[in-house]
């Protein structure tokens, strides 16, 4: 398994604008070592207790992104540390993650997860339950996580069709978000769409992160 040269391949796909999230859940500290000597920087994880034994092993300088469903009770945990949490699925979260954050003195960033996929995943906000909790308003009191886009899987199929549709709706979604609620911010320009087996539909439909993992380290070592 040659992970720097899977890396390097990824990265020669993306345009300079779409940023790489190496998804290194359920992969060995080696295997983020080899990425990192390589120049990449952001690492993305699921489980609470994985990722903060590897962030205390580490290099410091790497950003990570909490990529999974997040408990409320494990936020603190991770808040003095985590670079963004990329799958905010409630107000209920966002409050937490902002008072956690503010116990730390930190500000952090966040994505809103929103469910655009044809299965019936357990997580993410409805379109419809997403502007439900923005125009409630509450959110802008929170002066220690910055909403900094959005979040979204497409369906698990073959049918790229299907999969560009999705894609397009979370951008068209993205673009209705910015424009009634965040035209003055400067911060909400995250589009995190595409895994390894779809992301250059994503990058086609607009996105500017990508989570890639078994790409780059090979099937995971569960």
């Amino acid at each position: 398994m040659d992970i720097q040269k899977n890396l390097k391949e990824v990265l020669s796909q993306l345009p300079p604008h779409v940023r790489l999230v190496a998804v290194s859940k359920f992969h060995p500290n080696e295997a983020v070592e080899a990425a990192y000597a390589a120049g990449q920087r952001i690492f993305g994880e699921s489980k609470e207790q994985e990722l903060s034994r590897k962030q205390a092993a580490l290099p410091k300088d790497i950003e990570w992104h909490f990529i999974g469903h997040l408990q409320t009770n494990k936020v603190k945990y991770i808040a003095p540390y985590i670079a963004m949490i990329d799958a905010v699925d409630s107000y209920k979260l966002l409050a937490e993650i902002n008072r956690q954050a503010e116990k730390c003195g930190r500000v952090i960033p966040c994505l809103l997860e929103i469910h655009i996929a044809e299965e019936d995943t357990k997580y993410g906000f409805t379109f419809e339950s997403c502007r439900q909790m923005l125009r409630e308003g509450r959110w802008r009191e929170l002066d220690h996580v910055v909403i900094s886009g959005v979040m979204g899987m497409a369906t698990n199929t073959d049918n790229e069709d299907e999969i560009r549709r999705e894609f397009r709706s979370l951008h068209t979604f993205f673009t209705e978000l910015k424009d009634t609620f965040f035209s003055d911010s400067e911060a909400f320009r995250e589009i995190s769409m595409g895994m390894s087996h779809d992301y250059p539909l994503a990058v086609g439909e607009g996105s500017t992160m990508v989570r890639v993992g078994s790409r780059i380290f090979g099937e995971r070592g569960y």
